[in-house]
């Protein structure tokens, strides 16, 4: 029986060029965007579905006002985020890419352009079917992300981890209708509205 998507199999390409080649493909037809580097290694990433997009679109758009109207910092619907320090050096061989990102006003992160040298003070991942987004908490803790949600749709949840002695460690979790969770890095309340499908409310903390 072939495998399925429930049971995916493992690919590994050992062929550099069959690599460079697929590689080429997926940057040619714009699949690349969400694709990563993890210490030299390529990782192909699932494509976000339209409810993933979505979700990143709004919540930055209400982020926007709390935030980048108010001058206290900026917000993206996705960007890139390397620990290579040397400018000389590819970033591109260990980098990440959250959904969202908040990098505020004195955030000690290097805007390289091309994608930024440290981490924001708040990121977030939408879990997609066979990603690895817990698998990225090490290195968003080794450059300096403050606080990290991890939103989950199968079933919905949002945990909140908060970096304490070196390691983001969870601080809590909230689901449909549940209490909201506050993030101090970023002084907000978050939570999860119990419509079908959920969407995630942001407000300004008291």
């Amino acid at each position: 029986m072939p495998p399925t998507l429930a049971d995916p199999p493992t690919l590994e390409v050992a062929d550099p060029e069959v690599a460079l080649t697929l590689r080429a493909e997926r940057e040619a037809q714009g699949l690349d965007r969400w694709d990563e580097v993890w210490n030299g290694v390529y990782i192909v990433m699932p494509l976000p579905n339209n409810e993933h997009q979505s979700l990143a679109t709004r919540i930055v758009s209400r982020l926007f006002p709390l935030i980048d109207d108010r001058g206290a910092g900026r917000t993206f619907a996705g960007c890139n985020v390397s620990d290579v320090s040397d400018p000389a050096q590819d970033w591109r061989t260990n980098y990440r890419c959250p959904d969202v990102a908040v990098f505020l006003s004195g955030n000690p992160a290097e805007d390289r352009g091309s994608h930024w040298f440290g981490g924001p003070d708040l990121a977030m991942e939408i879990v997609s079917r066979g990603d690895r987004s817990r698998q990225k908490l090490a290195f968003y803790a080794g450059v300096g992300v403050k606080e990290l949600f991890v939103l989950d749709r199968e079933p919905w949840s949002l945990q909140l981890y908060r970096l304490t002695d070196g390691e983001l460690q969870s601080v809590g979790v909230t689901e449909p209708g549940g209490e909201p969770l506050t993030t101090l890095a970023v002084p907000l309340r978050w939570s999860l509205t119990p419509t079908d499908p959920p969407s995630v409310a942001v407000a300004a903390a008291e």
